[in-house]
């Protein structure tokens, strides 16, 4: 599953400026000579650093507004965590040295003064913004996360939704890029007293590099295995990201040092770091793996421009980066990035722009340069620097947590009071026309050709908790994930005392029809076990997943077909999405045969029989966020069933495989898309999928009826009656 790569934020200037080498008033110094320290409190920017911030916020920027060629400037974010550790730092250890302590306190304070002032003004902006035109489905998802952002955890909520398979397709949240303010903010509640204990237990400044490499260590080697095995907690878990904010830290360990580089070469460097991130902003794409080894780019170029710097000469990329627009840029950065995502969102969605989404989200990310000024200068600085809060570390500490509240409190608030989505007249109810009629499969084709026009009024289940409800097998951990492979549940359902058994087994599109096939295994006393995993395939074929093999599922399949065979059923229903590539290339559809012939091999022995549920039609785009965007013009969401199978010759390959080892297939197109053609979103009054491409809940239960009499008709209530006999 591809990963999303979604908002990476940059940093905010620091609480203090920078020391370091920088000569007075940024003019390259003479080798072999270092500028007088300044005291901390009067230090001045270097340049360089300022433009290095405006370089990585314009990578970012302009790769989120999707200009081309610069789909990996995603990594801004990591030349930002590479900043932030190397200024933060140098603050601290210019403290310990002119007061020979550091004060936590004083610390926090300055912190939250300078992010939560403008955090604070934007998450509220956003949710007005979200509210106003993002609409009802996702809003209450927005709420939460805007509570997690004013708390700095959203990176957590981020990580955790990034393991659900489900959520692949759901649309981007406007306070996604809040996650790496939310690593930095968890990397200094614990840096700065690893920092505080290493000065009282070491004299040497060198030993000090001793606690930061072994957490540099430890974090990057998790950074490497989740890449491999969990993406979503590489891409926003703090342990994951810790080694490249430590990268910055420890180049403040030997700052002393740096001023002592020949000009040439710390020329050379920082051209060079440069250069490197550069690389990377051009070849690295929302396939490349990341963070992984790739990181190690941006963050190596990164440290080299920061060191090659501080030699200030006046061949070095400083000359580029101290320019007086890249400087002007760099101190937008922060107020710039937390303005440029949400405005990126909601205004394509405010004027309704379409197909020119485009170049509108490059104007709008644009526009939040003038809101960073406006913030920076009648917000940030204002709050920032007020003489209330001055030295007094308590009271700003106040403020933090004010403003911090105040942001959540107002996400809690806006979450009783959702938008509502215009709807249509009510209709006939879908689960009881169906149930009631004498000839279900009749009734269900009569509502099928009704054409609904817009949301009804008596919506099945509301359109948020369509695109959200999960059945028993997801709440019971009988689903299992991308990076599972031990089906750690019994996952027996059904009347669990009776002697026929029956076996689902497949992928999240088997899963779905768990609601119709448990109420009838009651029925009709049937043993019904849900055996599935994520996006595994019942073919004996290995898939991709993260560019690498989708090993995870070739170990549950085998397991699972052992178990299967165990279990002696009278039935197994087989079902998954036909999509999926084959690792190593070659013919998908003939190894997609072949591996599926030889699992119905496996299974289809002794008493059981095996029947496959053909792959579901898929609407052209998530038919609940299209239909919470066109409530009064659902037709626009609508596919031809001639065009909604991704991969025609994969369901081709699975008949041939079927009829070959004398296997039942059932096509549910019949069930979803009318005679005529036309495969609505709402049928009656129920959703058809919940997403771009599983069936909603609400009227997989509605069929209960229609897929009853399919499988009576098959095979008997007994299960003993053979198709074809």
């Amino acid at each position: 599953m591809p990963v999303l790569r979604v908002p990476e934020p940059p940093r905010s200037a620091p609480d203090s400026s920078p020391s370091g080498s920088e000569p007075r008033g940024g003019a390259p110094a003479e080798r072999g000579k270092r500028a007088a320290p300044a005291a901390a409190d009067n230090a001045r920017l270097r340049l360089d650093i300022q433009g290095l911030r405006a370089v990585a916020v314009l990578l970012v920027v302009l790769s989120h507004s999707g200009v081309p060629r610069l789909a990996g400037g995603y990594i801004g974010v990591d030349v930002f965590f590479v900043i932030s550790g190397f200024l933060i730092t140098s603050l601290m250890l210019r403290e310990w040295g002119r007061d020979g302590r550091i004060a936590l306190g004083r610390f926090y304070a300055r912190r939250a003064l300078r992010l939560l002032p403008a955090s604070t003004l934007i998450v509220v902006a956003t949710l007005v913004g979200s509210w106003l035109y993002l609409g009802p489905l996702r809003f209450a998802e927005y709420t939460k996360d805007a509570i997690a952002s004013s708390w700095y955890v959203i990176n957590l909520r981020l990580a955790d939704a990034g393991t659900d398979y489900l959520n692949a397709d759901v649309p981007p949240s406007p306070f996604q890029h809040f996650w790496s303010l939310a690593v930095e903010e968890q990397f200094y509640l614990i840096w700065p007293i690893v920092l505080i204990v290493s000065l009282k237990l070491f004299r040497r400044r060198a030993l000090l590099a001793i606690p930061l490499l072994a957490l540099a260590t430890a974090s990057f080697v998790l950074n490497i295995n989740l890449t491999e095995t969990s993406p979503s907690w590489a891409y926003f878990g703090s342990h994951a990201r810790i080694w490249e904010l430590a990268a910055g830290a420890l180049l403040t360990l030997v700052a002393d040092r740096l001023d002592d580089i020949p000009r040439l070469a710390a020329a050379a460097l920082s051209w060079a770091g440069l250069a490197a991130i550069g690389y990377a902003a051009v070849a690295f794409d929302e396939g490349t793996r990341f963070p992984g080894y790739n990181a190690v780019i941006p963050v190596a170029g990164a440290t080299a421009v920061l060191a090659g710097g501080a030699a200030a000469s006046r061949y070095g990329a400083g000359a580029v980066l101290s320019l007086r627009p890249a400087v002007w840029v760099g101190g937008l950065s922060y107020a710039w990035y937390l303005w440029h995502w949400p405005l990126i969102l909601i205004v394509p969605a405010a004027v309704g722009s379409g197909q020119h989404d485009g170049p509108l989200r490059l104007i709008a990310a644009l526009g939040g340069l003038v809101l960073a000024w406006l913030t920076l200068h009648l917000v940030e600085n204002p709050m920032r620097f007020h003489r209330a809060f001055k030295a007094r570390a308590r009271r700003g500490l106040s403020l933090g947590v004010s403003l911090s509240a105040t942001a959540a409190a107002a996400a809690l608030i806006a979450a009783q009071f959702p938008p509502t989505l215009a709807e249509g007249a009510p209709k006939q109810s879908t689960r009881e026309t169906i149930a009631r009629a004498s000839d279900p499969r009749a009734a269900l084709v009569e509502l099928l050709e009704q054409r609904v026009e817009k949301l009804p009024s008596n919506l099945e289940m509301s359109l948020r908790n369509v695109a959200y409800h999960k059945s028993e097998v997801y709440t019971d951990g009988c689903a299992l994930g991308m990076n599972e492979e031990v089906q750690k549940q019994p996952c027996l359902y059904g009347d669990t005392t009776a002697d026929r058994t029956v076996v689902l087994f497949g992928d999240s599109h088997v899963a779905q029809w768990f609601p119709a096939l448990q109420p009838i295994a009651l029925k009709h006393h049937w043993r019904l076990y849900s055996f599935t995993k994520s996006a595994c395939k019942i073919s004996e074929i290995t898939i991709e997943y993260n560019d690498r093999p989708y090993s995870t599922c070739d170990n549950w399949r085998a397991a699972t077909i052992k178990k299967v065979r165990g279990l002696n059923p009278e039935l197994v229903i087989t079902s998954n999405s036909n999509v999926a590539k084959v690792y190593g290339g070659g013919d998908t559809a003939a190894a997609w045969g072949e591996g599926q012939a030889r699992t119905y091999r496996q299974l289809q022995q002794g008493r059981t029989q095996v029947v496959t549920l053909l792959d579901n039609p898929w609407p052209k785009n998530n038919a609940a966020d299209c239909a919470a965007e066109h409530p009064t013009n659902l037709s626009s969401c609508e596919r031809d069933r001639s065009g909604a199978d991704p991969q025609p010759e994969v369901t081709e390959a699975i008949r041939a495989a079927a009829a070959a080892e004398d296997v039942t297939v059932i096509n549910p197109y019949d069930w979803v898309c009318a005679p005529s053609g036309n495969c609505p979103v709402v049928v009656g009054n129920t959703m058809v999928y919940r997403d771009y491409g599983h069936l909603a809940d609400s009227y997989v239960e509605a069929l209960v009826p229609v897929v009853e009499e399919e499988l009576l008709r098959l095979f008997g209530a007994d299960l003993s009656r053979h198709p074809g006999a």
